[in-house]
């Protein structure tokens, strides 16, 4: 049973997501909060597994809610998916960047929620390469081009070659079958490269090569 905090400060969202959950068998509403500061309480009250927290909240917010939550030894099993309206808000990508597993515009479509949320609670991390992108532009166009460039150093070229397919949104099995190498290979460089750069996952490492510059918005994928 994955068990889920909802927090929004919409009681009509939180009970339609609430309602949603009930129809599966496999996911169970074990708190809701309508601000930031009860979405920590509730998190560190029911242990979930993953929070599904919206950002734009009265108090502090769902952002620094997300960061208090992920900074917490006490709850190290529980994963953060954000909800938005808003597909280009610079305050997703500084969600994404305080450790968020994803996020999910709040019109997401059910089998979509569900799949998400029970992604994010095993250990995965929801890519949408399309928002993703255009979150880090709208970021880099409001607050100027971030250019740690260094921080890449400490890969290997073949890494940095898995980092820019990872950012483009490719499974393990596309780039391994882009860079002639297996699935379980190109996973393996994916955790190298999570290692070296201190990095929590996938979308931590999608933000940073857009941050860097190893790959642009509008970048097309290299032929074969």
């Amino acid at each position: 049973m994955v068990r889920i905090v909802l927090a929004d400060d919409q009681t009509v969202v939180r009970a339609g997501f609430r309602a949603l959950c009930d129809l599966t068998d496999d996911l169970q509403v074990v708190g809701e909060a309508a601000d930031g500061p009860s979405a920590v309480a509730c998190a560190r009250r029911t242990r979930p597994d993953v929070v599904l927290m919206d950002i734009r909240m009265p108090g502090h917010d769902g952002l620094e809610a997300a960061r208090q939550i992920l900074a917490d030894p006490d709850l190290g099993g529980t994963r953060v998916l954000v909800l938005t309206t808003f597909g280009l808000d610079e305050y997703v990508f500084e969600a994404l960047t305080a450790g968020a597993s994803g996020f999910l515009l709040k019109d997401v479509d059910p089998d979509d929620l569900y799949s998400a949320i029970r992604l994010v609670a095993a250990g995965g991390s929801l890519l949408d390469p399309a928002v993703t992108r255009a979150v880090v532009d709208e970021f880099s166009r409001l607050r100027g081009k971030l250019t740690d460039v260094e921080r890449l150093d400490v890969l290997t070229d073949r890494e940095r070659d898995v980092v820019a397919l990872v950012a483009r949104g490719l499974t393990n099995d596309e780039i391994g079958a882009r860079l002639q190498m297996s699935p379980l290979t190109a996973k393996t460089h994916v955790s190298r490269a999570l290692t070296k750069l201190n990095l929590r996952d996938r979308v931590q490492l999608v933000v940073l090569a857009y941050e860097t510059g190893l790959v642009s918005v509008g970048d097309v994928l290299p032929p074969k």
